[in-house]
Formats: C-alpha cells, sequence, structure tokens
C-alpha cells in the first residue's frame, strides 16, 4: 500500500469495527482485496499521522486523504453554524463520510450517514436493528426519545431508547454505524 487514499482510509473504519463484527469486517476487507496486513499497515498509518507532532489539522487530514468532498453545506446546530462535508463510501454506497467543522476549521464531529436520497431503512423493531444496517441518527429518529451515551473507544457511541413493548435497550455505533445492541 504505497499511498493512503479513500481504500486504505475504509480499512481504518473496518479496523475499528473489528471488534464487535469481525465476520462482516472479514467480508468488507476481501471485497476491497486488502489483507489483514494491510489493515493493519493502513491503521498504523492513520495512527501516525494523527498523532504527529507535525499532524495536519483533521480537516485538512481528510481532505488529503479522501480527496474533495462531494458535497459542502451549512448546517445549523441550534446557535452554531457549521460546514458539513460528505465523502461517498465505496464500502457502502448509500452512506456518506460526514465530517463537521467549525467556522476556525476544527472538526467537531465525523461519522457516517445516510447518503442524500438513499432511503434510510425502516426501524420499528429490535428485529430491524441488524449490523451496519442503520446509522446514529436513524435509530435516535426510530426510537424517540433516545439518550445518547458515552462509547467505549474514541469513535464509538452509544444510544439508550426503549424498543416497543417496553423493552429497554443500548444500541453501540462505531463511526456512526450500527454495531450490536446490548
Amino acid at each position: 500500500m504505497d499511498s493512503f487514499g479513500p481504500q486504505a482510509f475504509q480499512l481504518v473504519l473496518l479496523r475499528r469495527m473489528a471488534d464487535h463484527q469481525p465476520d462482516l469486517v472479514e467480508d468488507a476487507r476481501r471485497e476491497l482485496g486488502a489483507s489483514l496486513t494491510d489493515m493493519s499497515e493502513a491503521n498504523r498509518r492513520w495512527q501516525a499521522m494523527v498523532r504527529s507532532p507535525r499532524a495536519r489539522g483533521a480537516l485538512s487530514r481528510y481532505r488529503s486523504v479522501l480527496g474533495e468532498p462531494s458535497s459542502t453545506t451549512r448546517r445549523r446546530i441550534g446557535d452554531l453554524e457549521c460546514d458539513a462535508l460528505q465523502w461517498p463510501v465505496p464500502l457502502w454506497p448509500d452512506l456518506r463520510f460526514d465530517v463537521l467543522a467549525g467556522p476556525d476549521g476544527a472538526v467537531w464531529n465525523e461519522w457516517l450517514v445516510r447518503a442524500p436520497g438513499a432511503a434510510a431503512p425502516v426501524l420499528r423493531t429490535e428485529d430491524d436493528l441488524r449490523p451496519w444496517s442503520c446509522t446514529v441518527d436513524e435509530v435516535a429518529d426510530a426510537f424517540a426519545p433516545a439518550r445518547p451515551m458515552e462509547g467505549t473507544a474514541p469513535t464509538r457511541w452509544r444510544l439508550a431508547f426503549t424498543l416497543p413493548g417496553g423493552k429497554p435497550c443500548v444500541a453501540e455505533f462505531t463511526w456512526g454505524l450500527l454495531q450490536r445492541l446490548m
């Protein structure tokens, strides 16, 4: 793997997901034509970029790795305005890698979201909540009110909500994509 581009970045996303969904990650890695060594090397290089004393800002790093975003829009979150930049992710054609950046270019959030115009899954029951089938926002909207919780590691989020019938549930997400119910 000579350069670090979109394919290597997808391997970084998969590396973090491997803890919860090793079989799905294995299938996706094969689809990319990448070895376990390729995935480890991509993750090592990404971590080196993130932790380097001369590291670029996160937004600059995403642009250098993923190229120019497929879309950039202004978004208002409460009283704050930010830029929402999105890149396609070939492994998940119905998703986009979404980065929210403040006016100073600082990255506020980075995760996978449903692509504009792509149909969101219908989420009504526990059986509808399959790994990699939905995003944080989709689960929060389907089972409102939902309570965000701290995740177990960077790029991980948890969401507490109640399923129809009153069963409490916690869903864990990596890079914004559902990994498992707890």
